[in-house]
């Protein structure tokens, strides 16, 4: 347990991807969208407490293992006997830049792990750091993230929700009343999200065309960073969160009103910064495997990047 205060914590979807790059070899790395930000930030030396459910398995080890590496808190992971951790296949054309998920392996066709949220327990256990917490992610819902996302939101944590569909439509309202910020797609929630959450910022993403940033009658459009090379999109929506959440840490803001649609576009752009040089790596954080931490810090400040070596 602690004491200390966190920069982020967040529950979801956090998997072991399994990349298959242009039907080749695979290899192995911590994904999903949850697990994604939050290791990234970590790497970025936030604070982090990822608060998540795995199994007592060889790939709960292996997650487990890699947000370690990247300098997480993992007291907060709980370890099950009674499910296995979730691996998901990602098959990768890098002619085309395009990618397709399976939760069925392409080598044996048998069916690969799922998914399972963190339990009412697992929230309880985790009180202490929800309520340490500058900033709660979650890209799922459940009764138990939901009240998780209640005790951060309660103690003053900003909010960042980022669904992929809406499953549970008193849920998706519970949530959508605390959200600060709420990150969707324009394709799957364009039209119900930024409606529905009145109260919140609202990211709308646009595929390659850009994003929008709407809030209160205000809106803000982003157009897209075009990519150096594309090899891999998978994950650019990902590094667009990183961003988001990285210049709000840094900005060390006393006061969740104080965001405003001007004021988050600097975030949001930087966050693209990170999407466009993540699209020329296979997997989802391509960017932070193959360049130095101060490489990708330099992009988020808009500063020359040329200068860093590949890794530190």
């Amino acid at each position: 347990m602690t004491n200390a205060a966190i920069d982020i914590t967040g529950t979801g979807f956090a998997v072991l991807d399994r990349v298959y790059p242009d039907e080749g070899a695979p290899f192995e790395a911590l994904g999903g969208s949850c697990g994604n930000v939050l290791v990234s930030l970590a790497m970025l030396d936030h604070s982090v407490a990822p608060v998540l459910a795995l199994g007592w398995d060889d790939v709960g080890r292996r997650l487990i293992s890699e947000f370690h590496q990247a300098g997480a808190n993992t007291n907060y992971i709980f370890r099950r006997s009674d499910i296995a951790s979730p691996v998901l296949a990602q098959q990768v054309d890098t002619a085309s830049g395009q990618h397709c998920f399976s939760f069925i392996c392409p080598e044996t066709d048998e069916h690969l792990p799922r998914y399972r949220a963190i339990e009412s327990a697992e929230v309880e256990y985790a009180t202490e750091v929800l309520n340490a917490c500058s900033v709660f992610y979650t890209d799922r819902l459940t009764d138990a993230i939901v009240s998780a996302m209640e005790l951060a939101h309660q103690a003053g944590a900003l909010i960042y929700f980022e669904p992929s569909s809406i499953d549970d439509w008193q849920l998706f309202e519970r949530a959508v009343a605390m959200a600060t910020i709420l990150k969707c797609s324009a394709e799957r929630l364009g039209s119900v999200g930024p409606h529905v959450a009145q109260n919140s910022i609202a990211i709308v993403t646009h595929g390659a065309a850009g994003l929008e940033i709407v809030h209160d009658g205000d809106r803000v459009w982003c157009d897209a960073i075009p990519a150096p090379q594309v090899k891999d999109t998978c994950g650019s929506g990902d590094m667009v969160s990183v961003g988001v959440i990285d210049w709000f840490l840094r900005q060390k803001m006393h006061a969740i009103n104080a965001i405003s649609v001007g004021s988050l576009r600097e975030g949001v752009v930087a966050g693209q910064r990170l999407a466009a040089a993540n699209c020329a790596f296979v997997g989802a954080r391509g960017l932070f495997s193959n360049r130095s931490v101060a490489y990708v810090r330099a992009l988020l400040d808009d500063e020359p990047a040329d200068q860093f070596d590949l890794f530190e």
